[in-house]
């Protein structure tokens, strides 16, 4: 279990928490949205029909349904919806979670692809920061698939959260149209709401990392991808159970759903090399410092500064 879990929160300070409101206010009026808690039944079943419409499930088996969405909001949890107009076009909830009432899960948070290029997805997660921290909670956790190269991206550089653990077929068999036919590996991170580099993201500038630069600075390559798009191990010395420190990179598509459409096997495979490398890794105690958005996971061994491991940072362009 990583230290961010189990060493005691600190409560958020009003400044922090009056920044937060701004930057979450300042995020919605640039994607053109208006964000709110929902409660209402029409409105949870509005939710309900855009996640259905994102990830498509199979009939009888929703991702979430009103009725739990009503027990969640009703009891005091983060349930919200992104509008556009009056239509729905994003919706994100969470729950809270151990240590109670300073931790929040986050279950579910998406938008509508008719949004593309609005940083809808953005909007939402500083609404749900900003609301934590109003009410004490300074941990957010959730977990995202390790080989959707654009969720790793938005995840790590642009909200500045931190990997936690590698969770191997964490939901067991999903039927929806994006994970259906492959494991449900799962990345689980930790937003630390309050912290500078957080808040730093949450403004716009990025906890960016550059692959090239830290290959050129002597980074070593533990999965990298052939010719043909296959994943090709990295040399010996250079993947879980090797002893040494310094900065490996570990290379994932760029856009595996649709190499799940074209070509499942070597989807397959591409879950099999990045579980055995990322995951054995972070299981032999490397930490995940960032992910470059041409693909590239960057993992340190040995002792790491969170600012160090950054790097420069930049302003967000996306």
């Amino acid at each position: 279990m990583s230290d961010l879990v189990t060493a005691p929160l600190p409560v958020p300070a009003r400044p922090a928490v009056d920044a937060a409101l701004r930057a979450a206010a300042a995020a919605a009026r640039a994607s053109g949205v208006r964000i709110r808690e929902l409660a209402e039944l029409d409105d949870l079943q509005r939710l309900c029909a855009l996640v259905d419409d994102i990830w498509h499930p199979q009939l009888g088996n929703p991702p979430v349904t009103a009725e739990f969405l009503r027990a969640l909001a009703h009891s005091g949890n983060y349930v919200a919806g992104a509008f556009a107009g009056d239509e729905m076009v994003g919706a994100c909830v969470g729950f809270f979670a151990s240590p109670a009432a300073r931790a929040m899960h986050s279950h579910i948070a998406g938008a509508s692809a008719r949004l593309l290029g609005r940083h809808v997805g953005f909007a939402l997660k500083l609404h749900q920061r900003a609301w934590a921290l109003d009410r004490g909670v300074t941990m957010i956790a959730w977990t995202f698939d390790p080989l959707v190269s654009r969720n790793a991206y938005f995840n790590l550089a642009k909200l500045a959260a931190v990997p936690a653990e590698y969770l191997p077929d964490f939901y067991g068999a999903m039927d929806d149209e994006i994970n259906t036919g492959d494991d449900s590996d799962r990345l689980l991170v930790h937003w630390p709401l309050a912290d500078e580099t957080v808040a730093r993201a949450c403004a716009g500038i990025s906890a960016a990392v550059d692959a090239a630069a830290l290959r050129a600075g002597g980074a070593v390559t533990a999965l990298d991808m052939g010719p043909g798009g296959q994943p090709v191990p990295g040399p010996a010395g250079s993947g879980p159970g090797d002893s040494g420190t310094g900065t490996l990179l570990v290379r994932v598509p760029l856009d595996i759903e649709a190499e799940r459409r074209e070509h499942a096997a070597a989807a397959r495979g591409w879950r099999r090399a990045v579980r055995d490398v990322l995951g054995g890794l972070m299981a032999d105690g490397g930490r995940v410092t960032g992910f470059d958005r041409s693909g590239w996971y960057v993992v340190q061994r040995g002792p790491v500064t969170r600012r160090a491991a950054e790097g420069p940072t930049r302003k967000a362009t996306s």
